[in-house]
């Protein structure tokens, strides 16, 4: 039997929590590209999803670089994740062990399909639109409460 935390909802709920927790994973992982500003002030939506389910399983806003990589796959430590599938930037291949990452867009399919979603249902990800945020703040909370309420 499978103990249960009564604050977090349903057995059913619980279970599935406790399942995702535990299964080996295949992760898709990709930045997207978005702006604060101007064009010149880029910020990049890192994420990954669940290959299987499509669920998010974590996401990191920043620049394009190493750093908020080696952030978001800190962040997936907590899933017990067999294989990564990405994209060829060079910060994935130097992060995650060869053993372990995939490069391919074969078996990117499922994100790349998350990123049109986003783009349009979140107009600050178009890249050609007249809706944009003038601070980073708000840029990252509007995607992140976006993300939060349509995607975990």
């Amino acid at each position: 039997m499978v103990a249960v935390n009564p604050y977090v909802g349903p057995r059913e709920f619980a279970v599935e929590i406790r399942h995702v927790l535990d299964c080996p994973r295949e992760v898709q992982a990709d930045e997207q590209w978005s702006h604060v500003g101007s064009k010149k002030n880029q910020r990049w939506l890192w994420y990954a999803i669940d290959a299987a389910t499509g669920r998010v399983l974590s996401f990191v806003l920043g620049k394009r670089t190493k750093a908020v990589c080696k952030q978001l796959l800190a962040n997936l430590k907590t899933f017990n994740i067999r294989t990564y599938y990405t994209d060829d930037w060079e910060s994935y291949s130097s992060l995650i062990p060869k053993e372990k990452h995939v490069i391919g867009k074969r078996n990117t399919q499922k994100i790349e399909n998350k990123n049109l979603s986003f783009r349009t249902r979140i107009k600050r990800l178009a890249r050609k639109t007249i809706c944009f945020s003038k601070s980073e703040l708000l840029h990252d909370t509007v995607i992140g409460l976006f993300i939060n309420r349509y995607c975990f």
